[in-house]
């Protein structure tokens, strides 16, 4: 097995990552690191441990990164690592045991703990218990890999073929949807990861903004009409668009403002078991915190949704690589 950690500005997370894989119950035949033009210590802290080291000349983001780890790797299963999670001693050896135990399944992925890498507030905690709760809930034959922690064979990752380049976000999703057309893909809670994570509210919201840009060009192209994973109930997502857009009514009569506050309340008891696991880890004083942030997550989710549309239509460079191939086969 290959461990493929592709990195760009991991300088706080890298080494803790890098202990990780090295703590393994499985040894990997080689680590390699993807350097994608870090401007802070990452390679120097790569450089500390018996991993070999690729750095790229620019920054051309996770999917260029992915596929150059695999050209300079030699196992025949490739296990590709983020740079900002840390594993459970026993996760490699749980990921080859389910590939081997399932000739049918061409790729193993894990979920984030409850618990992120370096606890670092508010922000942080709502995003770990997020991510590891919609994650766990998921668990079992899925429609999408994610590849923070995931193994796939190499002969299928070359029947497949590589990561499409001209992504940089929703990338993921975009390749399962050429994986699972011939192959099973499975999640897992067996391989198990500490994440960290964003820790303050603009960045988060940024990041989330700027990522869902690409679901609608992806759902675009995708040739099994989605079924993926979702990390948010689509009733939760209605409700929370539904907020900004009902609230002028209140112009018109005050009264009117108790629809975007059903909308509110109707966002809020969308997801009862997210809301109950919630309040189980941390308590109902940071739930209401939790639901405020999941709130402005979901206006940016679909903010930069609608964005990605219209950048869709307009620039035909956006988006996944097929849609280039499609549009000069039809000229």
């Amino acid at each position: 097995m290959s461990v493929i950690i592709p990195t760009y500005n991991a300088a706080k997370t890298l080494g803790a990552v890098l202990e990780s894989v090295y703590a393994q119950t499985l040894a990997p035949l080689d680590v390699v690191v993807v350097d994608d033009c870090s401007t802070d210590d990452s390679r120097e802290i790569a450089g500390r441990f018996p991993c070999t080291v690729v750095a790229s000349p620019v920054n051309r983001g996770v999917s260029a990164a992915r596929n150059l780890g695999a050209r300079n790797s030699g196992g025949e299963i490739l296990f590709y690592l983020d740079s900002d999670v840390a594993l459970d001693p026993d996760a490699l050896a749980n990921a080859v045991d389910l590939l081997l135990s399932d000739p049918g399944t061409g790729c193993v992925h894990g979920i984030y703990d409850v618990e992120p890498l370096f606890d670092d507030g508010p922000v942080e905690r709502y995003r770990a218990l997020h991510a590891h709760f919609w994650r766990r809930r998921s668990v079992g034959v899925v429609g999408t890999a994610i590849f923070a922690l995931a193994a796939i064979p190499r002969a299928v990752f070359e029947d497949v073929g590589p990561f499409d380049e001209n992504l940089r976000d929703s990338e993921d999703v975009e390749y399962s949807d050429r994986l699972g057309a011939a192959y099973r893909i499975r999640m897992t809670e067996t391989v198990v990861g500490r994440h960290d994570d964003v820790d303050r509210l603009g960045p988060m919201l940024s990041e989330q903004f700027r990522r869902s840009q690409l679901l609608v060009p992806v759902a675009a192209v995708e040739r099994r009409g989605g079924g993926g994973l979702k990390a948010n109930r689509p009733v939760g997502a209605l409700a929370a668009a539904l907020v900004p857009v009902t609230a002028p009514l209140g112009l018109l009569a005050p009264w009117l403002l108790a629809v975007p506050a059903l909308c509110l309340l109707w966002f809020a008891l969308a997801d009862p078991g997210l809301a109950r696991f919630v309040a189980r880890r941390r308590g109902a004083g940071f739930l209401a915190w939790f639901v405020l942030a999941h709130f402005l997550v979901h206006l940016a989710l679909v903010s930069g949704a609608l964005v990605g549309a219209v950048r869709w239509l307009v620039d035909p460079g956006f988006g996944p690589s097929v849609r280039r191939r499609r549009d000069r086969t039809a000229s």
